[in-house]
């Protein structure tokens, strides 16, 4: 269980049993942080969940308070924890200490000031002051122009995807890079395209240039420029997933299929990667004919980001905040993906051990012949891309293990790999 689990937990059985009192003040963040020998963040994460979860409030530079709650509990609620998985190495977490929690409830509770915009909803393609800041940014980082009318706003990728698949011809038939693309294969699926793998001549043809595969890869310059011209001979249309572009680490800096195409280019890039994955704000830039074609039925569509959260964002954007972020998420993760290869190198001399294009995966090849359940009864959450009678194929990602649990993790991992779990 991650230490923030511990501390809310903890914190929260005091409350429950009585032990702490409607109206107690509980310790500080700092003074509980040395108390139980952690990080200022994770006892902030744990505090965080415990306001959300009315066990404690927050009074402005008092500190925090028991509430009521235990006189009138909730059903009960647990951490958003896995029961038993205890090292993610599917890259399906962060690293609590690769974000700032302290800085983004600055920004959070200066757009709670903001009451005034919070009194409506929000427009249905987003907040306008986050989509020029949105269009801002991705000209100066990926030379994707824009006007920030083209531009739709969406609580992570699959409510744009629902958009783009009300607004397209459902006789088109389109093709993804492979099947670790299932979320979007389901989308288009059930408004009822005919889905391909690898069709290069599908009407639509979605890519993720910067992770084309699981294992990372990262697709060429010369590609990119074959594929713009192959779609504009066979008027085709390409989704561009920009998914990861930001964390590029060992290959030259390619150009957005974007700004190499531009006309026949749906772009798309999502701040949850950069941020949190909790945080879930997604865009996508929707050519001039589909942007038409929206305007003309935006009554049908509904913003699913919160307002708050976009407002937050959008001063995140212009404070410069993104690019100090993204710099320190690649300074982590690179690091971490670098060691852990190298550990599990020493601990598998035997096994085919490499780090894809994007360095945020380690792509392992070993001699194995057990049922895949011996991962999880070992507490490993892994992403496996191949498995046949006695060898394995895991791609893995470290970035959401601590630092300081890395040896550990790969120790476990070994041994499942060497059946000695």
């Amino acid at each position: 269980m991650k230490k923030y689990a511990e501390i809310y937990s903890l914190i929260k059985d005091m409350i429950l049993s009585g032990e702490l009192q409607a109206g107690d003040k509980i310790p500080s963040v700092r003074k509980t942080a040395a108390n139980y020998n952690v990080s200022v963040t994770t006892v902030q994460s744990a505090y965080f969940e415990l306001c959300a979860d009315g066990f404690i409030i927050a009074h402005s530079r008092s500190g925090y308070f028991v509430s009521n709650i235990a006189h009138n509990p909730p059903a009960e609620k647990h951490v958003d924890v896995q029961n038993n998985i205890i090292y993610d190495l599917s890259g399906g977490i962060a690293d609590e200490e690769s974000f700032d929690f302290a800085l983004w409830q600055k920004y959070i509770k200066s757009a709670l000031r903001q009451s005034d915009r919070l009194l409506s909803y929000s427009e249905p393609k987003g907040e306008y002051d986050l989509r020029c800041a949105i269009a801002q940014y991705i000209k100066e980082k990926r030379n994707v122009i824009t006007s920030p009318d083209r531009i739709i706003i969406g609580a992570g990728m699959q409510p744009l995807l629902h958009i783009l698949g009300s607004l397209l011809d459902k006789r088109l038939c389109i093709s993804f890079p492979d099947k670790s693309f299932a979320l979007g294969m389901g989308v288009f699926s059930d408004y009822g395209f005919d889905v391909h793998i690898r069709d290069k001549d599908a009407d639509v043809i979605y890519v993720s240039p910067s992770h084309m595969t699981r294992w990372g890869d990262v697709m060429p310059i010369k590609r990119r420029l074959e594929l713009i011209e192959y779609s504009r001979k066979n008027n085709s249309l390409v989704i561009e997933d920009d998914y990861e572009n930001e964390f590029l680490y060992n290959v030259k800096p390619t150009p957005s299929l974007y700004a190499l195409g531009k006309d026949n280019i749906i772009y798309m890039g999502s701040f949850s990667a950069m941020l949190l994955p909790g945080i879930r704000i997604s865009f996508m830039v929707l050519t001039k004919e589909l942007t038409e074609k929206y305007n003309q039925n935006a009554f049908r569509y509904a913003q699913t980001a919160g307002k708050t959260e976009q407002i937050a964002l959008c001063s995140y954007i212009r404070d410069g905040r993104i690019q100090s972020q993204t710099r320190k998420i690649r300074r982590i993760y690179s690091a971490k993906t670098k060691r852990f290869a190298c550990i599990l190198k020493e601990l598998l001399p035997d096994a085919e051990i490499e780090i894809g294009e994007n360095t945020l995966q380690i792509i392992l090849k070993a001699q194995w012949n057990q049922p895949l359940e011996e991962f999880e009864k070992a507490g490993l959450k892994v992403f496996t891309e191949k498995y046949e009678a006695d060898r394995i194929t895991l791609v893995i990602s470290p970035s959401g293990v601590p630092k300081g649990s890395l040896e550990k993790a790969a120790q476990v991992l070994a041994d499942v790999i060497l059946c000695k779990a």
